[in-house]
């Protein structure tokens, strides 16, 4: 199982879940600093207020990613920390400046997203992702942080997972800001279309030419009756993969929705602009979904892994239930299957030949705990990592353009409404003290690295 020399190897994390230093110099509330303190919203009244430290500990984090080997870093922007109620912030943009010189110098390439789910709360309040406004403040925040980083930054990102975004944030409203609005989720998703588009176009005008440009998808690999996986495929995959990659809106889709709404929101011009040149696509990948249609008359199953809400998430499949599969299951109860993101990448590159692809996100949960040696003994989850990469190299070797391999994440963190429940994270970190320590993944994968592919020793 080996790679490529120029394959990317790397480790990602987001802002909100690992930075905290929630109200220190000059930075505002995004919504998840709303949603984490509204009681009720997130697993033990938890929040993002300290998380990891590392806006305090960044050094000795940027010191392990080069302990690792990592290749490339993937991490995000706190627009709230940057551009507070609009305004540059010399020391929010700082922080991040010093963060990407200091991963240059150890040779791992940044890897910026601009968006990873923490709108300001401002424009929330504004209205938020259902006002059009807000893609047009996007793309001139993406301007700004391009500006700032554009000749150091290996590969731009404008949004990451937009699905969650619009979805679980305005439809069952699980995430922030926990709204349960149907065609608000449906204007929210075409303005996340429209906020890409327009970014990518204000960063090409601004940084280096030699950066890459892409967006990550948390895309659905869905399996089960063939109705049901069309409806949920439209509006959890094809209502971002459409417009941004040229097909615009499928028809299917709008049909499907219809009795919500006539889709008025999409401006002549819109779709064009969503579908921005790419140089890859980012894919996120933890796990396969089955769906069936709803006899809508026994209990209605939701197993969809999004944490059941006041709504469900796939507006206008009212009439499908997602059936629990079956195990082994990550802590989060999601089912181990890595044969999915080989199918899932195969049908990437069967249906947009020619955009070379990257795994953005793959990772697992588990209930790790330091043992009296002081050691963290994962082995579920190096094994859920050997196989993921190990059904990467079989897209590859079946044809598909995949240039890199990110796990999630890099460190134990804030699991949004989770709280601090779920691990993901190749290095354990102590919540009270902050202390790191790595686990038996980081060692693996540190080899792993070293090696361009299988470790020694790797069944």
């Amino acid at each position: 199982m080996t790679f490529p020399d120029d394959f990317l190897w790397g480790a990602a994390t987001a802002s909100y879940q690992i930075e905290g230093a929630a109200a220190e110099d000059g930075r505002t509330p995004s919504i998840w600093d709303t949603f984490s303190h509204t009681p009720g919203r997130v697993l033990d009244g938890d929040t993002g207020d300290v998380a990891t430290d590392h806006y305090h500990r960044w050094r000795e984090d940027v010191a392990a990613m080069a302990e690792l080997g990592l290749k490339a870093y993937r991490f995000s922007v706190s627009w709230s920390r940057v551009l507070p109620e609009g305004r540059l912030n010399p020391l929010g943009i700082g922080f991040y400046s010093r963060l990407v010189d200091a991963l240059l110098e150890h040779g791992i390439a940044p890897v910026v997203t601009l968006y990873h789910w923490d709108l300001p709360q401002e424009l929330e309040d504004a209205g938020g992702w259902p006002r059009r406004d807000t893609a047009y403040r996007f793309a001139e925040y993406a301007a700004r942080v391009g500006q700032a980083l554009g000749d150091r930054v290996h590969t731009w990102t404008t949004l990451n997972e937009p699905w969650c975004s619009a979805f679980l944030g305005y439809a069952s409203g699980v995430h922030a800001p926990g709204r349960t609005e149907p065609v608000a989720a449906l204007t929210a998703a075409h303005h996340l279309n429209l906020a890409h588009g327009l970014a990518n176009r204000a960063l090409r005008d601004v940084v280096a030419p030699s950066a890459r440009h892409s967006v990550t998808l948390n895309l659905h690999h869905l399996r089960g009756e063939p109705e049901a996986v069309r409806k949920v495929d439209a509006v959890a995959n094809r209502i971002f993969l459409g417009p941004m990659l040229g097909g615009g809106y499928p028809a299917d889709l709008l049909d499907d929705t219809a009795a919500l709404t006539d889709w008025s929101f999409v401006r002549d011009g819109d779709e064009k602009t969503a579908a921005a040149p790419l140089d890859m696509l980012g894919v996120n990948y933890y796990n396969p979904t089955r769906v069936r249609r709803w006899d809508g008359a026994s209990p209605r199953e939701t197993d969809d892994g999004h944490r059941d809400g006041a709504a469900t998430p796939f507006v206008g499949c009212e009439d499908v239930e997602f059936p629990r599969q079956p195990g082994p299951y990550t802590a989060m109860g999601w089912p181990i299957d890595a044969t999915g993101l080989t199918e899932m990448l195969l049908r990437l590159h069967r249906d947009h030949p020619g955009v070379p692809l990257v795994v953005t996100e793959n990772g697992a949960a588990f209930d790790d705990e330091v043992d009296r040696d002081g050691r963290v003994h994962d082995d579920r989850r190096v094994a859920y990592l050997r196989d993921h990469i190990a059904a990467v190299r079989a897209a590859m070797d079946a044809g598909a353009d995949v240039r890199g391999y990110f796990a999630w994440s890099l460190l134990d963190n804030f699991e949004w409404a989770y709280g601090y429940s779920k691990r993901f994270g190749l290095i354990h970190v102590d919540y009270p003290t902050g202390r790191r320590t790595w686990k038996d993944s980081a060692r693996w994968y540190r080899d792993l690295i070293a090696a361009g592919g299988a470790p020694a020793g790797t069944p």
